[in-house]
């Protein structure tokens, strides 16, 4: 499962004309299922972007995560962050979730995270959607979990090793 946050001072998201979701500071983040992926995933890439410490402490370093903040989290679905872009000039989304998998390991993702945290907006799954943001920083980083880790180019044993080093 793929997550990319961003650290805003504000962002929201407007399906239709009507805002769907909106916070004040804290973490926008872009989520995807990939083929594969399970509950498990979705709940680790949850725990992680909650602890992720991508905001200031009073020394200016990165040092406080979400929870640490009590910042808002925007969980926007977006399949097209799997795309496969090695060939060609259109990209493959084959590696992502299909679409009944991904709208239920979204909706596990929301479940979870409103478990776990608070405050917790969110897009439309299938939607299309308009986000808006302010990104603080700019400060965007690529959380990525499970087997696919997207780096087809790389031996899958490197790729865990890598994993494992992230942590």
């Amino acid at each position: 499962m793929i997550g990319l946050l961003q650290r805003v001072t504000e962002a929201h998201v407007d399906v239709d004309g009507c805002r769907i979701g909106s916070i004040g500071p804290g973490l926008l983040v872009l989520a995807c299922a990939e083929r594969g992926d399970g509950e498990s995933e979705a709940e680790r890439l949850v725990e992680r972007m909650l602890k992720y410490r991508v905001f200031s402490d009073v020394n200016g370093k990165m040092n406080l995560s979400l929870q640490d903040v009590g910042g808002g989290l925007l969980l926007v679905p977006q399949f097209t962050l799997a795309a496969d872009t090695r060939k060609g000039t259109r990209p493959s989304f084959t590696p992502a979730a299909p679409a009944a998998d991904g709208r239920r390991l979204f909706g596990h993702l929301l479940e979870y995270a409103r478990a776990s945290h608070s405050p917790v907006a969110s897009g439309k799954f299938g939607a299309h959607m308009r986000v808006s943001l302010v990104n603080d920083g700019p400060v965007t980083i690529w959380l990525q979990i499970g087997a696919q880790s997207g780096r087809k180019d790389v031996p899958p044993e490197t790729a865990q090793a890598d994993d494992v080093m992230r942590r």
